[in-house]
Order: C-alpha cells, then structure tokens, then sequence
C-alpha cells in the first residue's frame, strides 16, 4: 500500500522511515495505519481515511474540525486530527488522525497516567464547556466553522443565534429535502416535518421558553453518538485506556441534542452521574419530549439515506405523539 504524496507532505513524513498498511474497515472509506519515525527520533502512529466518492472532502473536512473541536474541549476524549485535503498521485480526498489503539491494554509499567475520567464525566465536561465565539461574532452561536456529515447526509452548518430556528432549518428541513430527493415527494411526511418545524419546535425548544427563558449556551456536541460511535482505547498508542469517541459530526448546539440518537439505539446504561454533572435543562418535566424532537432527526436521517421505511414510521410515530402532547392553538378550539 502506498501512501500518498500530498499526506506525506500534510505531515512532513521521510518516506524511508514510513509504512502504510490496511487496518480496520468503514462503510464509506478505504482505512489504514501510518507508522513513521519523526525527526526526534521517536516512534509515531497515525490513523488515515481515504475516499473517492462524491462528497468525501466535505466529509473529511467536517471529521477533521469536528474531532478537534472535541479534543480541545476534552483532550482525552477523543484523537486529534492532523490533516485533511485532497490526494495528489489519485483522485480522491485523505483525513489523518492520532491513531486509536481500540481494546489496548494500559501498560503496568508506564509512568503515563489516564485523565481518570469516566465518560459521562468526559461527556459532562464537553457539554458544560461553552463552544468558541466565531469570527465576526460577540458571543457563541449555534453552526458549526464547516459542513458536516452524519452517515452521507451533509448537513448545513450556517451560524445562527437561535437554536430552535437552527435546529428546524438546518436539520430537519434540510433533511426533509434529502429525503425528497433520494425516496420523492411525500405529501403527508412533509405535511407532518412542516407542523412539527412550525409548532413544536417552538414549543419544546423555543429560545424565550429553555431555562425560564435565558435561553441555552450553545456546546460543542459529538452529533453522531451512538454505541458503534464510542469504545476504550488509548490515543495515539500511549497512556492508559480511556474511554473515547470518534466518527463525530459536530455541533454547537443544545447539549441535549446529543441524547437524542444516544436513545434511539441505547447501549449508554444509566444517564444519572452525567446529569449529576450536567443537568437537564428546564423545564425539565419536558426533557423526555425534547430529547424525543431529538430523536426525530436521526430517524429522519436514517430513512433518508440508506437504511429504508422503517425508519419512516418511526418518524411519523414521534411526529404524532409530539403533536398530541403539545397541541396547536387551533386544535384546541
């Protein structure tokens, strides 16, 4: 396997001390590691994606930012990212990341201790950690610096201040139109996205409604976490096992957005220690309902991409109980 030369030049690799060489697997990318002896002399892992499909800079690009909006937050949480761009010797775009030794032991002889942080702590700490303010802004804002992707789906990023108008426009109306372009027009899904963007939205996450009406502080979140998303490992190769996350499409955004697809495929156990460290937002008697709304984007999500019907009921079935919970003022007179 050899490696490409615009990699090689993104990490100022001596091609005589490098390897490449297959490693793992992925439904949308060529996957690989790097082994190499840097200039100080000392060993160094990396991880690397490849693709040529449509899409695969945008989707690079988006993991790149995305992985290192979450290490800076919480640096043992996930890898770094290093580069990522276009190959020069193929067609086809790279992403290179701190290699993550998955199931690695800690080595009873290293001096190189562990944050000792389980990962509701690690995920507390990044849901309470304020996003950065963007350029041009006095405050964070809801977006995200770049496009990314959850599953192929690209999802539009643009900086916002309100949540609720981010989260109807840029999820679930944008994924409504995915969805319209890969199954054709639905009269009656349409129907119910546009109800439930008009007034539950609104209702449940409205900006003057969150916190007795603060309103919320936007967070970065992971934005694709589910169990197949997440794992003990130790970054880079080093240190002790931690328990980490990779394959993100981030987020600024509600903390409690992350919960949605969290509950949709489960596997995280008990949420108490992570709400012990961040607590839901109020009015927390709504909590269920809005993680729910949550929910509802992945499902979308899902049956707008590969993964077919089923998906859509589920939808739907969110969709209707929502609306029967939160009524419209027309449908009370």
């Amino acid at each position: 396997m050899k490696l490409d030369s615009a990699i090689i030049k993104a990490l100022s690799l001596d091609p005589t001390k490098t390897t490449v060489a297959s490693h793992g697997g992925s439904g949308f990318t060529t996957t690989a590691k790097i082994s190499t002896v840097l200039k100080d002399g000392t060993e160094k892992h990396f991880f690397m994606k490849t693709g040529n499909e449509k899409g695969s800079n945008v989707m690079f690009q988006g993991e790149h930012a995305s992985l290192n909006a979450i290490h800076r937050a919480v640096p043992s949480f996930c890898p770094q990212s290093f580069a990522e761009g276009s190959l020069a010797d193929s067609p086809g775009a790279f992403l290179v990341t701190d290699f993550l030794d998955l199931g690695g032991r800690t080595n009873a002889n290293s001096s190189e201790k562990g944050s000792g942080m389980s990962f509701a702590a690690k995920l507390a700490k990044l849901h309470t950690t304020s996003a950065p303010i963007p350029e041009g802004y006095s405050k964070p804002v809801f977006g995200f610096p770049v496009p990314t992707c959850c599953g192929d789906a690209e999802q539009p990023n643009d900086f916002t201040e309100s949540w609720a108008e981010f989260y109807a426009n840029n999820r679930l109306l944008a994924i409504l139109k995915k969805s319209e372009r890969t199954n054709g027009k639905d009269g009656s899904l349409r129907s119910l996205v546009e109800k439930t963007v008009a007034e539950t939205v609104p209702r449940l996450i409205g900006d003057d409604h969150l916190d007795h009406g603060k309103g919320i502080t936007p967070v970065t979140c992971h934005g694709d976490l589910w169990s197949g998303n997440k794992g003990k490992g130790r970054i880079g190769g080093k240190g002790a096992v931690e328990d980490v996350v990779f394959d993100p499409s981030a987020v600024y955004g509600h903390s409690e957005y992350e919960l949605g697809i969290m509950q949709m495929f489960g596997g995280f156990g008990s949420l108490k220690e992570y709400h012990e460290l961040c607590p839901k937002t109020e009015p927390v008697d709504e909590y269920r309902d809005r993680v729910k709304l949550y929910e509802l984007y992945h499902h979308l999500n899902h049956y707008a991409s590969i993964f077919g019907g089923g998906y859509k009921s589920g939808a739907v079935a969110i969709m209707r109980d929502l609306h029967r919970a939160y009524p419209s003022a027309k449908s009370e007179i």
